[in-house]
């Protein structure tokens, strides 16, 4: 019995490794982020940019917009919603969870969005 209980808690420690570093947050940049939202789908990732746009307090969140230099129209801004929120021109860093095709209702769909996202103000 003490033996299957060791080989047991042995496995677990070796997969210990494997759950700290699968929550830890992918560094995209918003190009990237549009060419492998497929595959990034329901992970985090971490973000850095300008805020360009701000709506604070629909459906109980902000929504922010946020660019970085990278990707072309269509593929250059990326929306953020957070409990959290910034001001248009803040140079901030993003984590947050990635989804695809969400509907709002009401028109506002969203074929890729960070959800959820923790929102920290850097230095210039």
């Amino acid at each position: 019995m003490n033996r299957i209980a060791i080989t047991f808690l042995s496995g677990l420690l070796c997969l210990a490794p494997l759950a700290v570093s699968a929550a830890d947050p992918v560094e995209k940049s918003v190009a990237e982020l549009y060419k492998e939202k497929d595959q990034l789908k329901g992970q985090q990732v971490q973000l850095q940019g300008k805020v360009v746009k701000v709506n604070n307090g629909i459906l109980n969140r902000n929504f922010i917009h946020l660019q970085d230099g990278t990707g072309e129209k269509g593929s250059n801004d990326v929306t953020v919603t957070s409990q959290d929120t910034a001001q248009v021109g803040d140079q901030v860093k993003v984590v947050g969870t990635v989804t695809l095709d969400l509907d709002f209702g009401s028109g506002y769909t969203y074929p890729l969005i960070v959800e959820k996202a923790s929102i920290t103000k850097v230095e210039k």
